[in-house]
C-alpha cells in the first residue's frame, strides 16, 4: 500500500513534501533498527527472487482513489508479504518490497519525494508485520496457528502501512476520516485474507512436489483478477456516488456569479483537478462571462475565454462526441501550443448548453495527481456531470431571464417602472445630503390616434423607434426607462433642476423627427415634464410623480413643463377620491366585473376572477391601480376587500342556488395579509352567503407571498384551514422562486400575461411558460396562464399541460348581467360529477 501524492493544500500549516519524506524515513528507521536485528534472516537468492517479483506483479494491479488532494493506492502485497515472512524474514522482506517499487516506478514514474515516502511506508508494514509474528506463536506451516498468526501479522502490517499514509494525507494539510478508512480497510478485509490463504497453501504444496506450482499460478491470478474486479467495482461505485453528491450539491445553487463560481468549483473537486473554467456567452444584460476555480487561486487565464482556442472549438463543434481530450504525451505542434498558453498538461473540454442560442465552454485542467492522468473513467463522469451543469446553468439563466423580464419592458428592452423605482431611491440615498439629480417624463405625443388608426402592431414599432431615438440622444450616464402604455422617463443623475430643463429642450428637439411605421411617414414628438431632488421630493415616489403633475401640464402647454405646486391638480384629484371611496362603494359606484376561467383540457368554466371597477360620476372610469393604490395608502384597503368579497360570494351563491357549482376568485392586496382581523372576516363572509370554502379562490401577489413579515405568520396557513384555495398571481414578474412555495400553503400560480402574450412569436416566451408549468406541477401546483388571446397560443398551452386558461379568448371581463348573458349564449350545462352534489358550466365549440 502506497501513497502516489501528498496534498499542497488544506490545513492551516501543512509540512512540505521533503518534509513528511523526511518524517517517514526517521519512523522507518526507528522501527528497522528496533526489529530486523532480532528478527531471524538469511539472504536466499531464488526466495528474494520470487518474492520480488510476486511484489512486481501485485503492484501493477492497483486501486486507486482520490481522498482530497491526494491520490491513494493500494494493492494486493499481501500475497508477497505473507511469503516473504516465511522464508525471507528480517530486512529481506523491505529489500524486496523496495525493488519492487523500484521496478514499478521506471514503468509509471512519480515524484522522487513521493518514492522515498513509499519505500519507507514499506519498511515499516514490513518492521511491524515481522514484530507481531515474532510475538505470535509459529510452530510449522503446517499447524493452523501458524495460519492464523501468519494472517494477523500481515493484516496488522496493512494497518500500519494505511497509518503511514494517513499521517503523510495529516502532515500535508488532509484529514483523513471515516470515509479514507473505509476505503483502506475494505480491500484488507475483503482480499487480504484471501492472498494469504493462496500464499499458505503454495508454501504447502511447493515442497511437495515441483508440479504444484503450476497448479498455484491459476489461483494466484485468480487472486490478482479478484483484487482488479473489486478494484474496478470499487472505482465505478465512487464515481457514480460522486456524480450523485456532486448533482446534490448544484441543486441549490444561486442564480447570481457565486452560485456559478460554487457549480465550478463542485467539477473541479469531483475530477481532483487543478483548474476548471466556464466561459458563457452575453446573455440579456449580462456580459460574457470566464469563471474559473483553480488551486493556485487564479482567477482568469489564457485558452477558454479565446473562441478562435483550438481545444474550445474542437469541444463545442457539433460533430464533437463528447468531452474532447487533449493530452502533451500525444498532442501534436498546434495541441502543443494550445496546451503552452495554458500551463497545462491535460485538459478536458466540453460544451455547456445556454439559452443564449451559443454554446458556453467546460475545460478541466491537469489532475492534481502526477501519477493519475485523464482516463475514459474521467470523461465519463464528466458527461454524466454535464447533464447536471446543463441543467443548473438552464436553471440560472430562467431565472435570470424572469427577474430580467420582471424589470425591463418586454418591447424595447427598456429598464420598466419598478427598475426605475429602485435607480431613483438607490441614487437619492446615496447621500441624501448633497445628491443631486432630474427626472424627465416624456410621452409619446400622438399615440392614442395611432392605435386607433393603425393598432397595436404599428404603435409598438413606432414606441421601439422612439426608444431608439432616446438612446441615441440622452446623454450618456442616463438612466433610460419604459413606463406604461406611451410614456418614456430618462433619470439624470447629479443634474441641478435648470440643467435637468435644459437637457429636456435638448432632448425633445432631438428626437422630434418623421418615422416610417407601416408604410406611412409618421411624426415622432414628445411631451415632457422635469421634477428634480432635491427641489422637488427626496423619493421615487414623490420625485415621480411631481413629474407626472409637470407632463400633464407640458401637453397643455409648450410641450415641456417643469414641476411647481400651483400644477398639482392630481394631488386634489387623489384626494377628493380618497374621501369618496366608502360612500362610492354604498352607492354602488364600486362593482364588479367577472373574468371566466376554463379548464385547459375539458373547456370546463372551472372559475371567475372577480375584478373591481369604479364610474366616478366627474371623473369617469377610475383605473383600478389608481384607487387601490389609494385606499393601501389611506387604510381603506380592508373595507373595498370586503366590499368584493361580499360581491363575489353573492354571485357564488346565486348558482348555487341555481345547482351550480362555480369557484370566485378574489384579489387581496399585501396590505391585507397583514391586518390582524383577516382571517375571521373572510370565514364570516362565507358563513354570511353560505358558500362553502372550496369555492372561494384568494389570488395573491408574489411579493406579498414572499414577503418575511407574511412567510413568518400563519395567515397563510390559517386562511387555507378554511378550506379555500390560495392562488400565486402575477408569477415571473416578482423576485420570488417556485422553490420558495415549498414552505407556503399554496395551491396553484397564475402565468403573468406578459409571458403568454408573446408565445405565439417568441421561442423565449414559450420556454419560459414550458418551464413554469413543469416545475409547478413537480411542486404539486396547479397552473392558471392569463392573458390567452388566441387559437395558437390556447392549444400551445394545453399541449404544455397547463391547467386552466383565462384571457379575451374565452371572454373579456363582464358584468353581472352581461356574463348571464354570455353563459345562456356560450355555455352548456354537464351533469354533476360522481360524488358532487352541484352541476358544472362548460364553454361549448
Amino acid at each position: 500500500m502506497t501513497i502516489s501524492e501528498a496534498a499542497r493544500a488544506g490545513s492551516a500549516r501543512p509540512l512540505p513534501l521533503p518534509a513528511v519524506a523526511l518524517v517517514g524515513g526517521s519512523l522507518a528507521a526507528v522501527l528497522a533498527a528496533l526489529v530486523f536485528p532480532f528478527a531471524p534472516a538469511g539472504l536466499q537468492w531464488m526466495p528474494l527472487l520470487l518474492v520480488t517479483v510476486a511484489f512486481v506483479i501485485t503492484e501493477s494491479v492497483q486501486l486507486r482513489f482520490d481522498f482530497r488532494q491526494q491520490t491513494v493506492r493500494c494493492s494486493v502485497s499481501e500475497l508477497g508479504l505473507a511469503i516473504g515472512l516465511v522464508h525471507l524474514g528480517g530486512v529481506w522482506i523491505a529489500v524486496a518490497r523496495i525493488l519492487a517499487l523500484a521496478v514499478t516506478f521506471v514503468l509509471r514514474p512519480y515524484s522522487p519525494v513521493k518514492a522515498c515516502y513509499n519505500a519507507a511506508v514499506a519498511v515499516v508494514e514490513a518492521a511491524v508485520a515481522v514484530a507481531v509474528l515474532a510475538l505470535l506463536p509459529f510452530p510449522a506451516l503446517t499447524e493452523p496457528v501458524a495460519w492464523v498468526s501468519l494472517a494477523v501479522a500481515v493484516l496488522v502490517g496493512d494497518i500500519a502501512s494505511a497509518s503511514m499514509v494517513g499521517l503523510a494525507i495529516r502532515l500535508t494539510g488532509g484529514r483523513p476520516g471515516r470515509q479514507y478508512w473505509q476505503e483502506q480497510l475494505l480491500p484488507m478485509v475483503a482480499v487480504g485474507p484471501f492472498a494469504v490463504s493462496v500464499a499458505i497453501v503454495a508454501m504447502l504444496l511447493v515442497p511437495l512436489t515441483a508440479w504444484a506450482a503450476v497448479l498455484m499460478l491459476p489461483v494466484a491470478a485468480a487472486v490478482v483478477l479478484l483484487f482488479r474486479r473489486f478494484a474496478a467495482v470499487s472505482h465505478e461505485r465512487r464515481t457514480v456516488e460522486q456524480v450523485y453528491d456532486f448533482a446534490r450539491r448544484i441543486e441549490g445553487l444561486s442564480p447570481d456569479a457565486a452560485g456559478t463560481h460554487e457549480l465550478v468549483a463542485a467539477v473541479r473537486e469531483l475530477l481532483n483537478a487543478e483548474r476548471v473554467a466556464l466561459w458563457l456567452p452575453p446573455y440579456l444584460d449580462q456580459e460574457p462571462r470566464l469563471v474559473v476555480d483553480a488551486e493556485d487561486g487564479v482567477a482568469w487565464y489564457d485558452g477558454p475565454g479565446d473562441p478562435e482556442d483550438l481545444i474550445r472549438r474542437r469541444a463545442v463543434d457539433p460533430g464533437a462526441v463528447g468531452p474532447v481530450l487533449v493530452a502533451a504525451t500525444r498532442a501534436d505542434g498546434a495541441e502543443q501550443a494550445a496546451l503552452g498558453r495554458r500551463g497545462a498538461h491535460e485538459v478536458l473540454g466540453a460544451p455547456v448548453a445556454t439559452a443564449a442560442g451559443e454554446p458556453g465552454y467546460l475545460e478541466v485542467c491537469d489532475r492534481r495527481s502526477d501519477l493519475v492522468s485523464f482516463a475514459d473513467d474521467e470523461r465519463a463522469a464528466l458527461d454524466s456531470m454535464l447533464t447536471h451543469v446543463n441543467a443548473a446553468i438552464r436553471q440560472q439563466q430562467l431565472l435570470t431571464q424572469i427577474r430580467y423580464d420582471a424589470d425591463h419592458d418586454r418591447l424595447t428592452g427598456l429598464p420598466n417602472r419598478q427598475r426605475l423605482v429602485a435607480e431613483i431611491d438607490q441614487l437619492l440615498a446615496a447621500d441624501p445630503a448633497t445628491t443631486r439629480a432630474g427626472l424627465i417624463l416624456a410621452s409619446l405625443a400622438n399615440h392614442t390616434e395611432i392605435v386607433d388608426t393603425l393598432g397595436h402592431a404599428a404603435s409598438d414599432e413606432l414606441l421601439l423607434v422612439t426608444a431608439g431615438l432616446l438612446r441615441e440622444h440622452a446623454p450618456p450616464q442616463a438612466v433610460l426607462a419604459r413606463m406604461e402604455g406611451e410614456q418614456f422617463a430618462v433619470l439624470l443623475p447629479g443634474l441641478s433642476l435648470a440643467a435637468t430643463e435644459r437637457a429636456a429642450r435638448r432632448l425633445r428637439e432631438a428626437t422630434s423627427t418623421r418615422a416610417r411605421v407601416a408604410g406611412l411617414d409618421l411624426e415622432v414628438s414628445l411631451t415632457i415634464g422635469v421634477a428634480a431632488a432635491p427641489v422637488h421630493g427626496m423619493d421615487s415616489g414623490t420625485l415621480m410623480q411631481r413629474a407626472d403633475v409637470a407632463l400633464l401640464a407640458g401637453a397643455a402647454g409648450k410641450g415641456v413643463a417643469s414641476y411647481h405646486p400651483v400644477l398639482d391638480q392630481q394631488s386634489l384629484r387623489r384626494l377628493q377620491l380618497g374621501t369618496e371611496i366608502e360612500q362610492a362603494m354604498a352607492d354602488g359606484q364600486i362593482t364588479v366585473v367577472f373574468q371566466p376561467i376554463i379548464d385547459a383540457r375539458t373547456s370546463d368554466i372551472v372559475s371567475v376572477e372577480t375584478l373591481v371597477r369604479w364610474a366616478h360620476p366627474r371623473y369617469g372610469a377610475v383605473a383600478p391601480d389608481e384607487f387601490i393604490h389609494l385606499a393601501e395608502q389611506i387604510g381603506r384597503i380592508g373595507p373595498l376587500t370586503d366590499h368584493v368579497l361580499d360581491l363575489a360570494l353573492a354571485r357564488c351563491r346565486r348558482w348555487l342556488d341555481q345547482d351550480i357549482s362555480l369557484s370566485v376568485s378574489v384579489n387581496l392586496s399585501a396590505r391585507c395579509l397583514t391586518e390582524p382581523d383577516l382571517v375571521e372576516r373572510v370565514a364570516r363572509a362565507l358563513r354570511r352567503h353560505g358558500v362553502p370554502g372550496e369555492l372561494l379562490i384568494l389570488e395573491l401577489t408574489e411579493g406579498s407571498v414572499v414577503d418575511d413579515s407574511v412567510r413568518s405568520s400563519t395567515v397563510l396557513a390559517d386562511l387555507h384551514a378554511l378550506g379555500l384555495r390560495l392562488s400565486m398571481d402575477d408569477f415571473g414578474t416578482g423576485y420570488s422562486s417556485l422553490s420558495q412555495l415549498r414552505q407556503l400553503p399554496i395551491d396553484e400560480v397564475k402565468i403573468d400575461k406578459s409571458f403568454v402574450l408573446g408565445m405565439s412569436t417568441s421561442q423565449g416566451e414559450s420556454f419560459i411558460a414550458r418551464s413554469i408549468i413543469e416545475l409547478a406541477h413537480n411542486l404539486g401546483l396547479r397552473v392558471v396562464a392569463e392573458g390567452v388571446e388566441d387559437e395558437l397560443t390556447r392549444n400551445a398551452l394545453a399541449e404544455m399541460g397547463c391547467d386552466k386558461l383565462q384571457g379575451f379568448l374565452v371572454s373579456r371581463p363582464l358584468a353581472d348581467d352581461r356574463l348571464e348573458s354570455w353563459l345562456l349564449t356560450r355555455a352548456g350545462v354537464r351533469s354533476a360529477a360522481p360524488g358532487a352534489t352541484h352541476r358544472r358550466l362548460f364553454v361549448r365549440a
